[in-house]
């Protein structure tokens, strides 16, 4: 499978922030969100492939047991089942941050599902990324597999307008049995400076429905860079 990067960090997003973690990030993605905070895993996607013991004993090298397995979109990667069993057999906490545009059944802990939303899409950047992003990027029965099969999960939105706080409602509506502290929203922004004018009126938001606001520790304490 091809690895852009595998690092020892913390998680800086979602109901683990702040957990000491190892991130194995996978390269490759069928989506082309125009503010993509990983380029290098979607638009210009780099990496080596590397067999599924190779990762495992890089990732044991370290004294952490939380596993993120990210991208790009990981659920792509051919050998993430035997990946997730590798990991399983070691007694890892494995978290797989995805688009919920695919479902696999694999071993995991916590699904981290961040459906995107209509201004996401790079209209402005790539007519025919645009046009596949557009037809892929909400995929209602695969989020809800995740919702009935999943041991935990957590509705990550990245939000950049207010807009997407009423597509938010519309894919909550279509979806069964979601908790409201399950669902979380983050504002896109890669600095503290993009984040801080729309962490006011996302807050309200949350407070306003009983969601949950998402910080982006890791950008307030390293900013945008790769390792991290």
């Amino acid at each position: 499978m091809k690895i852009a990067e595998i690092f020892h960090s913390i998680q800086g997003e979602g109901i683990l922030t702040g957990l000491p973690s190892i991130f194995v990030r996978t390269s490759g993605c069928n989506l082309r969100c125009w503010y993509c905070d990983t380029p290098y895993t979607s638009w210009n996607p780099e990496g080596e492939n590397r067999d599924v013991a190779d990762i495992v004993r890089e990732v044991l090298s370290y004294d952490c047991d939380h596993v993120v397995l990210t991208g790009g979109e990981p659920l792509l990667a051919p050998d993430l089942d035997e990946l997730c069993h590798a990991l399983h057999e070691q007694e890892k906490h494995i978290t797989i941050e995805t688009a919920a545009t695919i479902f696999k059944s694999v071993p995991h802990n916590l699904a981290s599902l961040s459906p995107k939303f209509a201004s996401s899409t790079p209209w402005q950047r790539d007519l025919r990324w645009a046009e596949q992003h557009e037809k892929l990027r909400l995929q209602i029965p695969v989020i809800q597999a995740f919702l009935d099969h999943a041991p935990d999960y957590q509705l990550k939105f990245v939000v950049d307008v207010q807009d997407d706080l009423d597509e938010i409602h519309e894919i909550l509506g279509q979806l069964s049995s979601v908790s409201n502290d399950k669902v979380l929203l983050m504002p896109q922004g890669v600095t503290v400076e993009e984040i801080e004018p729309r962490a006011k009126w996302i807050l309200e938001h949350c407070r306003a429905h009983g969601f949950r606001y998402c910080p982006r520790l890791h950008i307030e304490l390293f900013g945008n860079q790769r390792g991290t």
